[in-house]
């Protein structure tokens, strides 16, 4: 019998006390019934939350043993993957928010395009037939023209940087992430660009996404730190500096 291979989903939290327990839960649920033929694992970590979500956490991996409850005493999301995605040794890694924002129906889409050669699957809000409802229309002016800035400065192809929706393999995890920087908002955008610069092949999935009103997200704060981000990428060129990508066996 062929071994199933493993698969670790991380859900970064801050302060979600009120749609942690109920989130994680649908989305074992959802593990269970469409994703069996993988051994997989829930890593909720903690990013330094003043409210109860720790504690929430800890008593679903206590429910659950296919659940993983770790803290963290600084804050970021780039932080949060990156610690589960190297403590975790698992063939592929994924991650999402916890609002669920993004139709769970599409995360087999993004996993089945790893198990097919892609280095990592990413949902797109952006991609042809992919659905967006309720963002109000200076979010998506603002997310549209990110993309194009981020297109028009490096020339790369990925459709969406920002959608808390993606999957990857164990050896792009191994390579790519001990060279991205930031360890927050922009921790997506620099590790795609890296990846796509260094030769690993990215899948674009359509999605339906329902905005969130109650997103925690600091627009402002994110966007200065975005574009700070960009500029060091487009300064230092880190990839320039590195030789691994598609080419490795």
């Amino acid at each position: 019998m062929k071994k199933k291979q493993t698969l670790n989903v991380v859900i970064p939290v801050y302060n979600e006390e009120k749609e942690l327990a109920a989130n994680a839960r649908t989305l074992a649920n959802f593990l269970t019934d469409k994703l069996s033929d993988f051994v997989w694992h829930i890593t909720i970590v903690d990013n330094a939350s003043t409210d109860h979500t720790y504690n929430i956490a800890k008593t679903l991996a206590d429910e659950d043993t296919k659940i993983i409850a770790l803290h963290l005493d600084q804050k970021g999301r780039g932080r949060a993957v990156k610690h589960a995605w190297k403590t975790q040794n698992t063939d592929f890694v994924a991650y999402m928010d916890v609002d669920l924002s993004t139709d769970l129906k599409h995360l087999p889409m993004l996993v089945g395009a790893l198990t097919r050669g892609y280095d990592i699957a990413i949902g797109s809000r952006n991609a042809r037939g992919a659905r967006v409802y309720g963002r109000n229309s200076i979010r998506t002016i603002t997310s549209k023209g990110y993309m194009f800035l981020i297109k028009l400065l490096f020339w790369v192809h990925f459709s969406d940087a920002q959608c808390g929706f993606k999957a990857v393999t164990r050896r792009a995890v191994d390579f790519l992430v001990p060279h991205v920087k930031d360890n927050e908002w922009f921790f997506d955008t620099e590790f795609l660009i890296l990846a796509e610069k260094l030769g690993f092949r990215i899948y674009d999935e359509p999605v339906t996404w329902i905005d969130n009103p109650g997103s925690t997200v600091r627009v402002l704060h994110t966007a200065r730190g975005d574009l700070e981000g960009l500029w060091r990428l487009f300064v230092t060129r880190p990839w320039e500096k590195l030789t691994y990508g598609r080419h490795f066996s």
